[in-house]
């Protein structure tokens, strides 16, 4: 039985509706006008008491400050009647293409919908009755940090014997619950990703994880129901005024701690990596990663500025792109760190292999 078990394919599928920053600027100029005192804004602020000295988050979220939008230019999102499975659907079908398997090949399907289509469970049955699967079906949910729980779980089971090929999907689909009126909107969008887990050859793949809670972080990111006339009400997102120094101490506290630990139960060194990829929920996040683990940022990639926040999306968007641009190649060592509110931040060192990119899907 092999020891081994990693990647084999990657997909991500986005909506082909765009806003572009011109969009709210000519929709909405009044918002944009009283950006400063916006949400947006209160959350993404310079940190008080000059007499401190700035963090690595400080140093590098000041260059975006003065942007209202606060580094985010084109996002994408759903349109009128589409929701998350539209998205999930069509990208489960490219990572099994890209893996050259068929649905039957699948034993195992892990769905993160952030959020699902329905208020009661996840869409994990829902995309496998989409997919005509017959397999085991289950819903994972921590957040941004999603993706990342779902490969080493995903991993440890090919690796126990216990499955063969597992699907993961993910999704996040924010702009159906924050109102463009929302300043919080200029940087949320829509998107998924998909990815296969396998055997591959020994010492390929995964070779270490660490994952930690993020406490310190409860509270940043909440629901509601807001009413709509004729007793019908909507779920709005809302975000807590301190998510920003939330985000902020969690980071602080965990990028190099995890990513360290990672390293370690992989049998290297943060000096050993060559390329890293982390969810990038800001324009400064994988600057900020790449400082505190002194890693040149040049070996490092950012999705923000294309897509803005995608939630759980966002690793796998980053992966994506990394790969099919070719600046992670077949031996390389990758570095993977994804943070959540009030769930958990996750590290996985992995060796880059055969992995199958999947072309780019619209819909």
């Amino acid at each position: 039985m092999t020891t081994s078990a990693g990647l084999r394919a990657v997909a991500v599928t986005f909506p082909k509706t765009k806003r572009n920053n011109e969009y709210f600027r000519v929709r909405h100029p009044e918002i944009v006008a009283d950006a400063d005192r916006r949400a947006l804004a209160r959350i993404w602020a310079a940190a008080p008491g000059a007499d401190v000295a700035p963090t690595a988050w400080d140093v590098t979220m000041a260059p975006y400050l003065s942007d209202p939008f606060r580094g985010a230019v084109e996002r994408r999102v759903l349109g009128p009647g589409q929701a998350a499975l539209d998205l999930e659907i069509p990208c489960a079908k490219a990572a099994l293409a890209a893996a050259g398997l068929a649905v039957g090949n699948v034993d195992l399907l892990i769905c993160l919908s952030f959020f699902p289509d329905q208020i009661d469970i996840g869409n994990a049955s829902f995309l496998a009755r989409a997919l005509d699967m017959r397999c085991a079906a289950w819903n994972l949910e921590s957040a941004c940090a999603g993706p990342l729980i779902a490969l080493q779980t995903a991993c440890g089971l090919v690796t126990a014997g216990q499955h063969e090929n597992v699907l993961v999907v993910t999704s996040c689909t924010y702009s159906r619950f924050i109102d463009e009126t929302d300043t919080i909107a200029w940087v949320s969008a829509d998107g998924a990703g998909a990815f296969v887990v396998g055997r591959v050859p020994e010492g390929a793949g995964l070779l270490g994880a660490a994952t930690r809670n993020t406490i310190e972080s409860c509270g940043a990111l909440g629901a509601e129901l807001v009413p709509e006339g004729d007793g019908k009400a909507r779920v709005r997102l809302r975000s807590n005024p301190g998510a920003g120094k939330m985000l902020r101490d969690s980071s602080l506290g965990s990028v190099r701690a995890v990513c360290g630990e990672a390293a370690r139960r992989a049998g290297v060194s943060l000096g050993d990596i060559d390329f890293l990829v982390c969810n990038t929920p800001t324009a400064w996040y994988a600057a900020f990663c790449a400082r505190m683990l002194e890693i040149d940022p040049t070996r490092t990639i950012d999705t923000h500025a294309r897509y803005a926040n995608i939630g759980p999306a966002l690793l796998g968007a980053n992966l994506w792109h990394a790969a099919e641009s070719r600046r992670i190649h077949p031996g390389d060592l990758v570095l993977l760190f994804s943070i959540g509110s009030s769930s958990n931040a996750t590290a996985a060192v992995m060796r880059w292999g055969d992995v199958a990119i999947a072309p780019f899907v619209e819909v």
